[in-house]
């Protein structure tokens, strides 16, 4: 069966329960290709009448939202052993570079760290447990946490929608250009967010010898 035709016979709700999931869960501080099953959610909005694309938009916001908060919740309970513990098991995504990378983001950029996270895929997991293991004030961290999800969420479904229905003819095979494009975005980020965490790793040596 075409991968459209397969997508077709999915129920309205079945996408939207997945994708609030899927963005919950990442933001919550799980490895999740949360951006991957937006941008394909809403390719699909464009092509199927019964995928509602105000209501995945929903969807997708209030699992972003409730996800970076479950993920505070459990940073400020959990404190700096849980990101010890995150890194044994995770070391390619909470790595102590990635880690650093991620405090030195928190307090540069204090409450908008959590708004800018929303956009840079590895940065988004962190964003809501490094909040909490910091101490963020829980106002600021809804505050911004409240703004990304709404701008980050509503917006890519809003823009990814509209390119579906303008361009509809060109995207036939919408599942698979929508999905490599994610993979693309997402590949980009996460290579930026390595860089800069090999930097810092890299900065911490000197760091510690000038220390001492």
């Amino acid at each position: 069966m075409h991968v459209q035709e397969w997508l077709d016979t999915i129920p309205a709700v079945a996408i939207y329960a997945l994708v609030a999931g899927v963005i919950g869960l990442e933001s919550l501080g799980i490895p999740l290709p949360g951006e991957i099953v937006l941008v394909s959610a809403a390719l699909l909005s464009s092509q199927q009448g019964d995928v509602n694309p105000v209501v995945l938009g929903i969807c997708a916001t209030a699992g972003a939202v409730i996800g970076d908060s479950i993920g505070y919740a459990i940073g400020r309970k959990g404190g700096r052993p849980l990101l010890a513990r995150l890194g044994r098991r995770f070391p390619k995504h909470f790595g102590p570079a990635h880690i650093a990378t991620a405090e030195r983001s928190f307090e540069k950029w204090g409450m908008w760290a959590v708004f800018i996270g929303r956009f840079i895929a590895l940065l988004r997991i962190f964003a809501g447990p490094l909040a909490g293991v910091l101490h963020m004030p829980y106002w600021k961290f809804l505050t911004a946490n409240l703004l990304g999800g709404v701008v980050w969420a509503g917006g890519t479904t809003a823009v990814i929608y509209y390119l579906g229905i303008v361009a509809e003819d060109w995207l036939k095979r919408f599942s698979y250009v929508g999905l490599g494009a994610a993979v693309l975005f997402g590949l980009g980020s996460m290579l930026y967010m390595k860089r800069r965490a090999a930097k810092v790793a890299a900065a911490e040596p000197e760091t510690v010898a000038a220390g001492e």
